[in-house]
């Protein structure tokens, strides 16, 4: 199964989709760990994200459609992948459609996981008291909700127009949700 995972921050994403990838023999491929992957072993594309990031800027698409254009084209994600963090905007996405057309393969299915933004902000929140993460005060946690609602929210509609948006209610047990995932995905 080629698949990705999306939903607003504090859905579980991370959690989910490596308990999916896990139990269909797939690799999870989040962006983040491709970028630090790169950086490590000093890659070309590595050494440019570095300087980047350094600067406190976000990776540009072309860069970041590169990076996981080299991923998925590693011989274990033949039998299928899950993507986390990836695409995030419609231009990323449709990145993704000629990465994928390259490799001769479609996507299966986006699973999206479904939470309300106020259950959400008080679970991350109370995570921030709890860790004593200073960065992660109720301002910050909003404004990521409003981006992510502007810029990520959109491929909920581009995925659902191409009959590939899977929707799952992300409250709930772990357990709970990974087992709505899974009987969502076989539908």
């Amino acid at each position: 199964m080629r698949m990705l995972i999306m939903g607003p921050p504090g859905a579980g994403k991370g959690t989910q989709g490596t308990k999916v990838a896990e139990e269909l023999g797939i690799p999870e491929i989040s962006t983040g760990a491709v970028f630090r992957w790169n950086i490590a072993h000093q890659t070309e594309l590595g050494i440019q994200v570095k300087k980047i990031i350094d600067n406190g800027d976000l990776v540009p698409d072309p860069i970041v459609e590169a990076l996981v254009a080299d991923r998925l084209a590693q011989p274990d994600t033949a039998p299928g992948f899950l993507l986390d963090g990836f695409p995030r905007t419609i231009h990323q996405a449709q990145g993704l459609d000629e990465i994928l057309a390259t490799l001769g393969v479609e996507l299966d299915a986006a699973l999206s996981l479904v939470v309300d933004a106020e259950t959400l902000i008080a679970r991350m929140m109370k995570r921030a008291a709890i860790e004593g993460r200073a960065d992660d005060n109720e301002e910050t946690i909003r404004h990521r909700f409003e981006v992510y609602e502007e810029v990520t929210a959109p491929l909920l509609a581009f995925y659902r127009e191409r009959g590939l948006l899977v929707e799952v209610d992300g409250l709930g047990d772990v357990d709970v949700v990974h087992e709505r995932i899974i009987t969502a995905l076989k539908k």
